[in-house]
């Protein structure tokens, strides 16, 4: 007669009971015996899931998971936006000199210096600055709602709403005069709305919110075509200006609605793009960890609409750099996080850089957009071109 099985939670199963093998992918060792409560290490058999790039910091019960990468970039990145902004600010369309520039920005110098720039060339370069941000966390969040790189807030029709609005405010003027910059924003939520309420909500993905708005976009930007071509040469030439992209004329009675409208939205972009690293995750998984899918996405893409709306209304719509910043931004912080504020800061860099390029590279001063536009096209053949080492996708 043969002994029995040994039963469950005897010393004999207890034997012969081994212990399981570590997941692929997951950093666990061998299981070590358990630590005290309270010394801060992970139980006996607990997975070390920390990012390669990140380090936990413990303060008693709380944690903080401190990426690494992420703030390394950042420390680079804000001595490169100084720097440029001092190149901003002494670069000249006008021929002014070194000297002549530095005695206008301290103040010693003549008063039409002082005026140019104190007055002028300053307040420019900070809306820049603003305009870059905001384009960079808009591009940062539409990107990764739609799971693409390709995605920008130009495909929820932001760019033809403002555009449209811009034009219907101008209108017969005979000054070319393109109207007050909230009317951009303004129409670019009108836009928005009109590309979710087409798509049927924000839906379950974010790429059909998207997908829809390319043709409510080609919709809005014809009506914009039509009745610009209705209009006299000083109004067509004076909105054609703005509509390149361009920061000629922009001062503080524009630069401080902005700021504090970016100082309103920046805090939430930020609390939102930390909750968006869930959507690495499939659906189910997200939902499971406590999150509100359909809620996020609406929040992000009204965030995102806003930001760019914003930037539109001022900086007219700027080409790329709601593109570019994010893709530059997540090579320099890393994949595992959403790179809001490294995107923000890079389009800044960017929009910063370009301006400056803009008042020295050619005998009369370019719109900012069509630097942009021109540096911006072989950076969109590089994205389309490159595959993806994980996903293998453009």
């Amino acid at each position: 007669m043969t002994s029995p099985e040994p039963r469950a939670g005897g010393d004999a199963g207890a034997a012969a009971v081994s212990s399981p093998a570590p997941r692929a992918g997951t950093n666990a060792g061998p299981v070590a015996s358990a630590p005290r409560p309270d010394s801060g290490q992970p139980a006996a058999g607990a997975v070390d899931v920390t990012p390669p790039d990140s380090v936990v910091l413990r303060a008693g019960t709380l944690s903080w998971l401190f990426p690494r990468r992420g703030a390394l970039a950042a420390a680079v990145l804000v001595p490169l936006l100084v720097l440029l902004i001092a190149v901003a600010v002494l670069a000249s369309s006008t021929g002014m000199s070194l000297r002549d520039t530095l005695s206008g920005l301290f103040g010693t110098g003549d008063p039409g210096t002082v005026m140019i720039v104190r007055d002028f060339r300053l307040p420019r370069v900070f809306v820049g600055l603003m305009v870059g941000g905001a384009l960079g966390a808009a591009g940062c969040l539409t990107q990764t709602l739609a799971g693409n790189r390709l995605a920008t807030p130009d495909l929820l029709g932001v760019n033809e709403g403002a555009t449209a609005a811009v034009v219907a405010a101008a209108a017969g003027s005979s000054t070319g005069m393109v109207g007050h910059w909230w009317l951009g924003p303004i129409g670019a939520v009108a836009a928005a709305v009109l590309v979710v309420l087409c798509a049927g909500g924000a839906g379950s993905a974010g790429y059909r919110v998207l997908v829809v708005g390319i043709g409510v976009s080609t919709v809005v930007g014809a009506v914009g075509d039509l009745v610009m071509s209705r209009q006299n040469d000083n109004t067509a030439g004076g909105v054609f200006l703005w509509a390149a992209g361009s920061l000629s004329g922009r001062d503080w009675s524009v630069g401080t609605p902005l700021l504090i409208a970016l100082l309103l939205l920046l805090p939430f972009t930020l609390a939102a793009g930390h909750r968006l690293q869930l959507l690495r995750f499939d659906d189910d998984t997200a939902a499971c960890l406590g999150v509100d899918l359909r809620r996020l996405r609406a929040a992000a893409l009204a965030l995102a609409v806003a930001l760019a709306g914003l930037a539109v209304g001022v900086g007219g719509p700027i080409a790329f750099v709601a593109l570019a910043a994010p893709v530059l931004a997540g090579h320099l912080g890393g994949p595992t996080r959403v790179p809001v504020l490294g995107s923000a800061l890079t389009g800044a860099a960017l929009i910063t850089a370009a301006d400056a390029l803009a008042r020295v590279v050619a005998p009369v001063e370019l719109p900012v957009g069509v630097v942009t536009s021109v540096l911006g096209g072989p950076f969109l053949l590089w994205v389309l071109f490159r595959s993806d080492r994980t996903t293998g996708k453009a």
